[in-house]
C-alpha cells in the first residue's frame, strides 16, 4: 500500500519577513534619494498666505444713508458709487458759499473801478494821499475775502463730492455694514474692499531657511482652495523683521528664562502673470504652499 507524501512543514513567518526586508529597503533608499534631491533644489513652508490690498472704505463726512448700491460679493470697477450720503445740508452750505463769493466778487469790481478812479484823481492831485490809501486797503481787503470764500466753496463742493462713496480700484465688495436710513459718522467703516488687480504670497520661512533664499529665484506656489494647479511667483523681497517683532507683547530675554526658538521670516513673492479668473480664485487670507527654487 502506497504511503500519503508527507505534507509540507508549515512555513514559519521569518521567510516572508526576510523577503520584504529588501523591498523595504530600496524604498528607503528611493524615499531618501527623492527628498534629499527636493531639499537640495528646494527650500519649502506651508505657513504662507494669500494676501491682496484689503481695506475698509468708510465715509469722509457724517450723514444718513440715503442709497446702497452694491451688496456683498458684488465685482465693482473703479470709481462706481457705492451708496450714498443725503446731500440736502451740503447742497445748502455749496450755495451759500458760492453766494458769498459772487458779492464779493461784484464788491471787489467796484472797489477796482474805484480805486482807478482815485489814482486818477490823485495824479491831478484832487485827492489826499489818505483817501489813495484808503481805496487800496478796501480792494486789498476784498481780494483777501475773494480767496477766503474760494476757500470756503472748494471745502463745499468737496464735501458734497464726499456724499458719494466711490470704488478706489477695481475690485469686490468682500463684506457690507451699512443699510439705507443709518446715520454715520465720518470714518465709520462701512465696506471690506478687495482690490481685484494684483495677489502675492507672504510665506513665513525659518531663520535657517533663509541663507539659500535670494529676491528673484523663482518659486511654485500651490492653494489649498485650488487643487491641481501650480503658480509661479518669483521672490520679491525677504522681511526686515521677524514675525515677534511687532507682537503686542514682544519676548523679553533680559530677564533670564531664555529658551531658543527658531524665529520664522516673511518673505514676500509676487505672482505676476494670474489671469482675472485667477485672482479671483486666490481670495485673501487662503492658505498656500511655497517651494522656492534655490538651484
Amino acid at each position: 500500500m502506497t504511503k500519503p507524501a508527507p505534507s509540507p512543514a508549515p512555513q514559519n513567518g521569518n521567510g516572508k519577513k526576510k523577503n520584504f526586508l529588501p523591498i523595504l529597503g530600496v524604498v528607503a533608499v528611493i524615499a531618501g534619494g527623492y527628498f534629499g534631491v527636493k531639499a537640495y533644489l528646494y527650500e519649502g513652508t506651508d505657513d504662507a498666505y494669500v494676501e491682496a490690498h484689503a481695506l475698509m472704505l468708510a465715509p469722509r463726512i457724517g450723514g444718513t444713508i440715503t442709497k446702497v448700491l452694491v451688496r456683498e460679493n458684488d465685482k465693482v470697477n473703479a470709481g462706481v458709487t457705492l451708496a450714498e450720503l443725503d446731500n440736502q445740508d451740503y447742497t445748502t452750505a455749496m450755495n451759500q458759499a458760492l453766494g458769498d463769493q459772487n458779492s464779493v466778487e461784484a464788491d471787489l469790481v467796484q472797489a477796482g473801478n474805484d480805486l482807478q478812479r482815485i489814482k486818477k484823481l490823485y495824479d491831478d492831485q484832487a485827492v489826499s494821499k489818505a483817501d489813495l490809501d484808503a481805496a487800496q486797503a478796501k480792494y486789498g481787503n476784498l481780494m483777501n475775502r475773494l480767496k477766503a470764500d474760494q476757500a470756503r466753496v472748494a471745502q463745499a463742493d468737496l464735501n458734497l463730492s464726499y456724499t458719494n462713496i466711490l470704488a478706489p480700484e477695481n475690485g469686490t465688495i468682500a463684506k457690507k455694514s451699512v443699510e439705507v436710513g443709518m446715520v454715520v459718522p465720518p470714518g465709520q467703516a462701512l465696506f471690506g474692499f478687495v482690490d481685484s488687480n494684483e495677489r502675492w504670497v507672504e510665506a513665513n520661512f525659518k531663520e535657517t531657511q533663509l541663507s539659500r533664499i535670494k529676491p528673484g529665484q523663482k518659486v511654485d506656489v500651490e492653494v489649498d482652495a485650488v487643487p491641481g494647479t501650480t503658480f509661479h511667483g518669483v521672490v520679491d523681497s525677504i522681511g526686515s523683521a521677524t514675525g515677534s517683532t511687532f507682537t503686542l507683547l514682544p519676548p523679553d530675554n533680559s530677564t533670564g528664562n531664555f529658551t531658543k526658538v527658531v524665529q520664522r521670516v516673511p518673505v514676500k513673492i509676487d505672482l505676476p502673470d494670474l489671469t482675472p479668473d485667477e485672482i479671483d480664485r486666490l481670495a485673501a487670507g487662503l492658505s498656500a504652499v511655497v517651494n522656492i527654487h534655490v538651484h
